[in-house]
């Protein structure tokens, strides 16, 4: 009988979290533990290790999600427990699960299989509060404007527009759009407003790219949390925020470790969607990694076209990383859904279907060789695979001179990663001419439109009338030089969930455009994407239970 996931992580033999950080040469006196195998990284050992140089830094992202799944997480940890198994200094870090997919589809998201990290369940919950204290710092914030607006708004802030809404960690369509301040002249002034998902928030992102509290303190300042009646922007440090908010954070900013199920070291920091927000565990987490580690694997959230590119745009270049090499997953499965076969009728050999979906990998290929990082296929096996149609992925892959690895790390843990592990190192060696995709210095409508084009495959972009507002106003500030943060479905390349495969001639449609000055980005929301997302039919939620034992089942 086959084990679930949950099932599998509760029969490890877990080491305790000392022992795991002494592989990397952490000592005990470094870690905060939290119990007897969660810890986090104190500032200490950074300034221990800062000068050391960087072992090979290799990023796990995946071809265009769909329902038949990719296993990007479960690549990361397999590929590290391969290398591992080669005798290989290795660790990895991902980002922190977020209750709203953990209840709404997913149920999980700490790997599968015999790849996976533990403690599962703890990671998948509550962890170590740090999603908790984002949404209390965020809230801080909005809750300070609010009394300055009902203490008598000595800065002048225009009530209609107050930018900075309320997040929680949940998939709460109701709340995306809320009035408050409705109970009478003591309960605040009347106003529209609304919740995002906290891995939205700003907050978030500050906290995934933020090496100090000293740069926490800074880029917290600069959120625009609203304007005034003769436009002027007003900041979270105009209303003194700044170190309330860092105080509830400090803890946060602290990388946590945890293990993998064959005991390689993970750090699992920070969790922003790539759907909504830059995708990528924090800053702090991969340099630990690189200064501890020879080989250090990381992921970023869902396809090439959204976490890759803003992996590579936003985070390498926020924290001046050199990517040696990428790893695309894939699934003969989900690229024969690419190529409009339903989920019910995958089992069976369809090399026509499957013709017609490897351009959808194809595509995400030529992005990520235009990077100039050397390129391996992961293809993540599955039992009804056939010859013949593991024959053609490797065929269209040999035509872009990638190499391609068989994964079968579900099933097998490590072993199931070796060869996948031997292609990373030939690939980490290879030459390497990284570069991110557009210069700073380009308008926001010539960077959004790079990525449209190269990534997307776009044949242009058309603005709202909204849009349009919004970028005005960006230039009037002064922030036309920050990097973009593409908000987009990721059931499609393009803009519109329904395009699988690789669409092309499409027209890319900005609806409105966030700033973000304190994440140090602007945020580019495309077609139909929400960022407060809801839950399905019926929610993860509604099969997830506790018993008298403290037993929880249902959590994939």
């Amino acid at each position: 009988m086959m084990l679930s996931d949950i099932e599998i992580a509760r029969s490890a033999k877990m080491k305790p979290i000392v022992e795991v950080a002494a592989q990397l040469g952490i000592d005990e006196e470094e870690l905060e533990l939290y119990g007897k195998y969660k810890a986090k990284v104190t500032y200490g050992l950074w300034n221990r290790i800062k000068d050391r140089p960087d072992g090979k830094l290799v990023l796990v992202t995946a071809i265009t999600p769909t329902p038949a799944g990719e296993g990007k997480t479960t690549t990361t940890v397999g590929l590290a427990q391969g290398l591992a198994k080669l005798g290989k200094k290795v660790s990895i870090a991902l980002r922190e699960p977020s209750l709203g997919p953990s209840f709404g589809v997913k149920g999980g998201a700490a790997g599968g299989g015999y790849s996976q990290v533990v403690p599962m369940e703890d990671i998948n919950l509550h962890f170590t509060g740090d999603l908790h204290a984002i949404t209390t710092a965020h809230n801080l914030l909005a809750a300070l404007l609010d009394n300055h607006l009902h203490q008598g708004n000595p800065l002048n802030i225009d009530p209609r527009r107050v930018v900075f809404r309320r997040v929680i960690d949940l998939n709460e369509r109701a709340l995306r759009y809320v009035n408050v301040g409705l109970g009478g002249k003591t309960n605040g002034v009347p106003r529209e407003s609304g919740f995002d998902i906290t891995v939205a928030s700003e907050v978030m992102a500050i906290l995934c790219l933020s090496e100090s509290i000293k740069e926490l303190k800074e880029r917290l300042a600069q959120i625009v949390v609203a304007y005034t009646y003769d436009g002027t922007a007003v900041t979270a440090g105009d209303l003194n925020a700044q170190g309330s908010m860092a105080v509830v954070l400090k803890d946060a900013l602290k990388p946590n470790l945890v293990q993998t199920l064959e005991h390689v070291p993970a750090f699992v920091h920070g969790g922003p969607f790539a759907n909504i927000a830059h995708g990528c565990n924090s800053i702090q987490a991969t340099k630990y990694g690189l200064k501890l580690s020879d080989y250090f694997i990381t992921e970023a959230g869902f396809g090439a076209d959204l976490g890759a590119e803003k992996f590579f745009d936003i985070k390498c270049r926020e924290g001046n990383l050199h990517p040696s090499a990428v790893v695309i997953v894939a699934t003969v499965r989900a690229l024969k859904m690419h190529g409009g076969v339903a989920k019910s009728e995958l089992t069976g050999e369809n090399l026509e279907a499957l013709s017609k979906g490897i351009p959808n990998l194809e595509k995400h290929i030529e992005n990520m060789q235009g990077f100039g990082v050397p390129v391996v296929v992961a293809i993540n096996r599955f039992p009804t695979d056939t010859e013949a149609e593991l024959k053609l992925v490797h065929e269209r892959c040999a035509a872009f001179g990638v190499p391609v690895a068989l994964s079968e790390i579900w099933a097998k843990g490590g072993e199931g990663g070796i060869e996948l592990a031997e292609r990373i190192l030939e690939a980490v060696e290879k030459p390497n001419s990284f570069h991110p995709l557009y210069d700073v210095a380009q308008s926001p409508k010539e960077k959004i439109e790079k990525i449209a084009k190269e990534i997307y495959g776009a044949k242009g972009v058309t603005y709202t009338a909204q849009a349009e507002k919004d970028l005005e106003e960006i230039h009037r500030l002064g922030k036309d030089n920050l990097v973009i943060c593409m908000a987009k479905t990721q059931a499609s390349i393009s803009d519109n969930p329904a395009l699988i495969g690789r669409p092309e001639g499409f027209e890319l449609t900005v609806r409105e455009v966030r700033l973000s000055a304190g994440a140090g980005f602007i945020i580019a929301i495309t077609g139909s994407i929400m960022t407060m997302p809801g839950l399905p039919k019926v929610p993860a939620a509604m099969k997830i239970d506790v018993d008298n034992d403290g037993n929880i089942t249902g959590l994939f």
